[in-house]
This record gives C-alpha cells, structure tokens and sequence, in this order.
C-alpha cells in the first residue's frame, strides 16, 4: 500500500521538472536536532482516535524514504480487525514468555517489568514488510547485498516515526514476534519479509530519556566508541 499527494504524484510523473532547493535556517535546524532527540519508542497510548487521514498523510511521507535501485519495497498493512490483532497479540505473548526464560537470573525480574508493547491501547497498529521479489528498479543495487531491500524499508519507518513525532504523534516497534506467525495472521504473500510491528497514537507521557534508560535497562553511550578512523 502506498498513499501519495496529488502534488507529489504530478511531480515524479514529470521527471524533467527541476526545482531549486530549500534552505534550512538555524532555526530548523535547531528544531530538527530537538525532534530527533525527542523521537521515542512509546509503549503507553492514549486511545484516542487519530485525525481523519493522518495516517495516509504519514505513510506518504514514509514513501519518500530513499530505497535501493528506487524499489520502494515497503509494504504497510494496517491491522485493524478484532481477530488480526488478537494473533498479533497471541504472537507477542508466546514469544515474549520465551524471552523471559532465557533471561540471566539478575534481569529476568526488571525484564518482566518492562512494557514492550502497546497493542491493548494504540488506535493504528501497522505491520511493516519489505517485497523482496519486486521488480521494481529492475535489481539495481542488490547484485551483493540484496538485503539492501530491507534496509530501505527500515528507512521508510524511520522516515515515518519522525514524521508522527513532528505532530506529536508516537510510534513503538514491537519486534518480539514470529515472522512467519505474523505472515499467516496478515494473509499476506510468504516470500514478504516482516520488518517490524508499529503502534501507533497519541503517547500518554513524553520524555527525551529513552525509557529502557529510565528503567535502568541500558544507557546511552558516547559516539566515540562507535566511531573508528582508518
């Protein structure tokens, strides 16, 4: 599924179509440093509906992502029926029990006290999938790492969890699912790969500490551990 602006439909239908870019101010700049630090992983909702056509309005913007050989492999399928969200659901809880177990002794109890999801509360749930097998972009690109498909997808939700953080919107990414189960629950084609699970809404609480940090889980780390010069 793929929901586009008329205004953007007309102008990748004219590829001649050249437009000067748009400067960033310091301002903007300054903003855009404060939405990516307050960009969280929200797992507490507040069940409030979402605006009419917020979502189409978000995935559009998610679909401007960039993507391996222009493939655009993201498929998003919105979950919406008591009976899909209730496997979705069954799916987290098996999965997450196994998890439990194999925790170390000293972290199985705060493992157990974390909320990983939030699919009881968020209004829009989204199932996120990368089509490997499009023929889109005709396979430029993916000769060596055709796994550069599911990155772009991951791109995509990036694209669009900052795009719902900028109206105060939150998104969490379940992960603690079985691929395949949530394949079959969605009736969607096996040869799809699943990215991620999205809830999506209105956070009941903000804070520009992620919250496995405030719950003593893990902590930031300075960049330059990660960062090597050769």
């Amino acid at each position: 599924m793929k929901v586009l602006s008329p205004q953007f439909e007309q102008r990748r239908s004219d590829p001649e179509d050249v437009q000067s870019p748009p400067k960033f101010d310091e301002d903007f700049l300054a903003q855009l440093h404060e939405l990516l630090r307050w960009r969280r992983d929200v797992r507490r909702f507040k069940r409030d509906s979402l605006p009419e056509g917020t979502i189409d309005r978000l995935l559009s913007l998610a679909c401007l992502a960039p993507s391996v050989g222009l493939s655009e492999p993201w498929r998003f399928v919105l979950v919406e029926s008591s009976a899909a969200r209730a496997a979705i659901r069954a799916n987290f809880e098996a999965c997450n029990s196994e998890a439990l177990s194999m925790q170390e002794p000293d972290r199985a109890a705060l493992y157990a006290r974390l909320k990983l999801q939030g699919m009881d509360e968020a209004p829009v749930q989204i199932a996120v999938f990368a089509d490997r097998e499009t023929v889109q972009g005709y396979g430029l690109g993916r000769l060596t790492m055709p796994e550069t498909i599911d990155y772009s997808v991951v791109t995509a939700v990036h694209t669009f969890w900052l795009a719902a953080r900028a109206e105060g919107i939150g998104v969490g990414w379940v992960s603690i699912l079985d691929p395949a189960g949530v394949t079959a629950a969605l009736d969607v084609p096996e040869d799809w790969i699943f990215v991620g699970y999205l809830c999506v809404g209105y956070p009941q609480a903000q804070d520009d500490r992620p919250t496995l940090e405030r719950a003593g889980w893990e902590y930031r780390h300075p960049t330059d551990g990660v960062i090597l010069r050769r």
